[in-house]
């Protein structure tokens, strides 16, 4: 019965589609055109769209969520590697063009053993396990990993503990200026509120010469004093562990043994000592139960006010407590596997659209990253389903699988590496997901889950355009509910304007890193975000998600519409919408942040010509988007895209430079880096040699941008004139939809 009635609603979405696609021409004046569409062919655009979204099934998105999330699968394991077979053939019984499993082999890091003691002033060992709940019989599962960190030097340490706050350098400088050292002891930090990597924490120490790294979850940050915690509530329990890897992917991320090209069989390797990006220091998670004993039974200096958690003990720096810790790593080559699947393109099969999202989770990974998996597969049905009944799309549509992002955003930087030449010339754009649900929709209030997309600053218009078109989990469209959150979230008694939703501030930490940073190719980051304090524990499952962050899946759903009907009109679209006076608008943003933040003295570093081009930018951007919206509107113009998208494209290409970020030749942007932290970095050539007060570095990157952006400013103002010049020659506009 549910099968038929499938069949039923795409038999009516499809008769729909038809009626559209047969009053194009004819029926537009009363529906807004779409972004980078003629008037006629945002009528079928919409049908196709719509279709897509009434198929979209929250039943199958649970039914998904609970199969990835059955067993712990991390990186290199049985488990994962199953899971790509699993995908693979899902994708080929839903209709999928092309499907491929590629393999990578890369060096891998799990533990053998790791152990953890206080050895003075008294004896103390520490459990490194999370307890299970009866409530939750997958947090009982003994295939849950202990405590670990992906790539931690194997080592047997044993020292004097030194509390240092969030494990930044500023903290070090404070613990200097109460004369304490830490070389050669054992560090305990806490992981910090906002987000700061794990990986910066672990090199900072190394730096600092410490002798290991012991890493806890503060309540303060993401358990009880943030509200209720697991299983009744979204918040970490006190045996919660956040496990990750320590690798220094803001250096160069990947294989650490290949920098720069693809772990295919037969790849040259460089030595794992000669690895930028591996960690030379033990480290360990723990959770604030296991922090606890230790962090009470110091005997030094109390820690000011700000260096506080939120545990009901005195916090000091330092004195008394010795620790022995013990960590035992395989570090050895293994296969990563990717999973790509293709719908070619009805008319221009070289130009792509890539959504992505990857597949490894530290254990169950309800939320990171299953969700995003689970939204995955049920776009991926749903786009094959309207292939299926004739609506295949313009461009070329990939999915992809990603292996071993938890480790060094691996999976996806391989497979761009390999198809670097191809991907600079051909990908649109990619969109991904990484945790389609990071939030628990239980304690979101009436406004429900923040949504949060983050995009380059050329696409940021189309998506909000995008989100009137998607219904919220409250029967609001999304882009309602969206600006709904925004005051809430940002206190503020007034909407934000349309151009203040989209974060274009984009940073590190997921897939998208290598195809922005590396490849200079546009990306958008979609995802709901709320109350979560079980990230990379063994509670971050099926049972949290279905009871506690989205019962009934219904922000599943509205993800994955956004995902489909973003997707689409990508694919779709007759003039590619990128908007590159919004470009200028956030690059004018960001100069101005730079030069407030450091207090620039002109007669030492003047902006004043970057500010002057992207004025230039910003207006040749414009001119060029009112040439084309005009032309689509008025029906002409459709068959002279082809050249003008390949124009556009180029412009997102242009800010590369092959030299790389100064101390960072893999990161190639010049508009979007990330700090150590993965925090957002925008000009970072510019921005790292400010804050380093490398003032002749700083104007050699100045004059880098101005070259780029001038160069971008020739681009456009050639692509109106060839446009204009089509226009004149009376080139007469297609009919009907593709």
């Amino acid at each position: 019965m549910r099968k038929s009635a499938r069949c039923l609603r795409l038999a009516a979405a499809f008769a729909g589609f038809l009626w559209a696609h047969s009053l194009a021409t004819a029926a537009s004046d009363t529906a807004p055109s779409i972004l980078g569409f003629s008037t006629g062919h945002s009528v079928s655009q919409r049908a196709v769209e719509d279709a897509l979204q009434g198929q979209v099934s929250t039943e199958r998105l649970q039914h998904w969520h609970r199969i990835f999330t059955a067993e712990p699968h991390p990186a290199a394991s049985d488990r994962n590697n199953m899971l790509a077979e699993l995908m693979a053939k899902e994708w080929r019984r839903q209709g999928w063009d092309e499907v491929r499993v590629r393999r990578y082999n890369i060096l891998h890091s799990s533990p053998r053993a790791v152990s953890l003691e206080m050895t003075a002033p008294h004896r103390f060992k520490a459990s490194l396990r999370e307890d299970a709940y009866a409530i939750d019989p997958d947090s009982g599962n003994p295939r849950i990993s202990s405590s670990y960190f992906g790539y931690s030097k194997s080592g047997d340490v044993t020292a004097e503990l030194v509390y240092a706050h969030s494990g930044n350098p500023a903290d070090y400088d404070l613990l200097r200026k109460n004369g304490i050292s830490v070389k050669g002891k054992v560090v305990i930090v806490r992981y910090s509120n906002p987000y700061s990597y794990r990986g910066f924490k672990a090199l900072t120490a190394e730096r600092e010469g410490a002798a290991a790294l012991l890493i806890y979850s503060d309540p303060a940050e993401d358990g009880f004093t943030r509200g209720e915690v697991f299983p009744a509530g979204p918040w970490g329990p006190e045996s919660h562990i956040q496990r990750g890897a320590i690798t220094y992917d803001f250096i160069v991320p990947g294989d650490p043994t290949t920098p720069g090209w693809p772990s295919v069989k037969g790849a040259r390797r460089i030595p794992a000592a000669d690895a930028q990006s591996l960690p030379k220091i033990v480290a360990l998670p723990l959770s604030w139960r296991d922090a606890k004993p230790l962090l009470e039974s110091m005997d030094g200096a109390e820690v000011p006010p700000e260096w506080r958690g939120a545990l009901p003990i005195t916090y000091r720096f330092s004195g008394a407590v010795k620790v022995h810790v013990k960590v035992d790593m395989d570090t050895s080559i293994k296969p990563y596997t990717v999973v790509e699947a293709r719908i070619r393109g009805s008319e221009l099969p070289d130009e792509w659209i890539l959504v992505g999202n990857h597949r490894d989770a530290w254990a169950f990974g309800g939320v990171d990253p299953v969700s995003g998996t689970a939204s995955m597969l049920e776009l991926t049905r749903a786009l094959a389903d309207l292939k299926q009944h004739g609506m295949r799309p313009r461009r070329t549509i990939i999915a992809c699988s990603w292996d071993g992002e938890e480790y060094g955003l691996t999976g996806s930087t391989e497979w761009g590496e390999q198809f670097a030449d191809e991907l600079k010339k051909k990908l649109v754009a990619y969109l991904n997901v990484d945790e389609a649900v990071a939030g628990a929709a239980t304690t979101a209030g009436p406004d429900g889950l923040s949504f949060e997309p983050a995009a380059v600053a050329s696409l940021a218009p189309m998506l909000v355009e995008a989100s009137r078109s998607v219904k919220a989990p409250s029967g609001k469209s999304l882009y309602e509910a969206w600006r709904a959150t925004a005051m809430r979230d940002r206190k503020s008694s007034a909407p934000p304007a349309d151009a203040g939703l989209v974060e274009t501030r984009i940073g590190s930490g997921s897939d998208h890193t290598v195809f922005l940073n590396h490849l200079g190719r546009p990306v958008i980051n979609l995802g709901f975000v709320g109350d979560y304090g079980v990230y990379h524990s063994g509670y971050d499952d099926h049972f949290w998600m279905s009871r506690i962050g989205d019962p009934g899946f219904a922000y599943h759903a509205a993800l994955t519409r956004i995902w489909g009907v973003t997707a689409l009109r990508l694919a779709n679209a007759d003039v590619l919408p990128f908007d590159f006076a919004a470009n200028a608008v956030a690059l004018e943003t960001f100069a101005g942040e730079l030069e407030a933040a450091n207090r620039l003295d002109p007669q030492v570093l003047s902006l004043k010509e970057l500010h002057q081009r992207i004025d230039e930018f910003g207006t040749a951007g414009k001119d060029l988007r009112e040439a084309t919206a005009a032309s689509l509107t008025s029906g002409a113009g459709t068959l002279a895209a082809q050249q003008l998208n390949q124009q556009l494209m180029q412009v997102e290409s242009n800010w590369l430079d092959p030299r790389g970020i100064p101390g960072r030749p893999w990161f190639q942007h010049l508009l979007y880096s990330s700090r150590y932290t993965y925090a957002h970095l925008e000009f970072p050539g510019l921005t790292e040699a400010i804050e380093a007060g490398n003032w002749n570095l700083a104007r050699e990157q100045a004059s880098v941008l101005n070259a780029a952006l001038k160069k971008n400013i020739s681009l456009l103002k050639a692509a109106r004139t060839d446009w204009d010049a089509k226009q004149a020659a009376g080139r007469h506009p297609a009919t009907g939809y593709r």
